[in-house]
């Protein structure tokens, strides 16, 4: 697994909180989590009873909410769910040292480790931007054209503060599988950095 490095940039000092709609966005930290999900991920109603919950506890409700696997699941589908993995691994050691990830079936988790002279909103747009249009052609293909967009707008991100932060970021992010029901091991889910899995560990990928 790779490991967690001392902070190039103070994070006091270098983020930069901004939104583009609902959800608060920061720029600057060099370590970030982030989490985006397909657009019919969470029900409109479901969305609605959720933002009357108290907002420290919203974030919680949210993940859990994504887990309940609303919606058409495309993630789930090996070929889309390879496609979103490629494409994590496409621009790690380029743009981002790519730390952690797992695909979930509406949703997915990475922690990455984002370089000099790159944001971490024209990351998660290459990202959703290249997906979206390869995911429409697959489904067109199989003779299912998707309601667009893909995905959903906004995403989560959470910068990490400190060790301690990072360590528990990866294991959310290994265990989400088995939180969410769908695995009884981390090593057991397919599309994930967890060791063991059939994913594995992006530091031991052959690029």
């Amino acid at each position: 697994m790779r490991e967690y490095m001392k902070m190039k940039r103070p994070t006091s000092l270098s983020i930069h909180p901004h939104s583009r709609g609902y959800l608060p966005h920061f720029e600057g930290a060099e370590y970030q989590m982030i989490t985006y999900r397909l657009n019919d991920a969470l029900p409109r109603e479901v969305i609605t009873s959720l933002r009357e919950i108290p907002e420290k506890k919203q974030r919680l409700e949210f993940e859990n909410a994504l887990d309940a696997g609303y919606g058409r699941c495309w993630l789930e589908r090996p070929e889309i769910a390879r496609l979103i993995v490629d494409n994590f691994r496409h621009f790690d050691s380029q743009r981002y040292e790519l730390i952690a990830y797992v695909v979930m079936p509406n949703h997915t988790h990475v922690l990455i480790r984002i370089f000099d002279g790159m944001t971490l909103s024209s990351i998660v747009h290459g990202w959703k931007s290249y997906t979206a249009k390869k995911i429409a052609s697959a489904l067109r293909a199989a003779g299912e054209p998707p309601a667009l967009p893909i995905w959903q707008p906004e995403y989560w991100d959470r910068y990490i503060r400190n060790e301690s932060h990072f360590n528990a970021a990866i294991s959310y992010i290994h265990n989400n599988p088995v939180k969410a029901g769908l695995v009884n091991h981390e090593s057991d889910w397919q599309w994930s950095s967890a060791p063991g899995s059939a994913g594995g560990p992006p530091a031991d990928n052959q690029r």
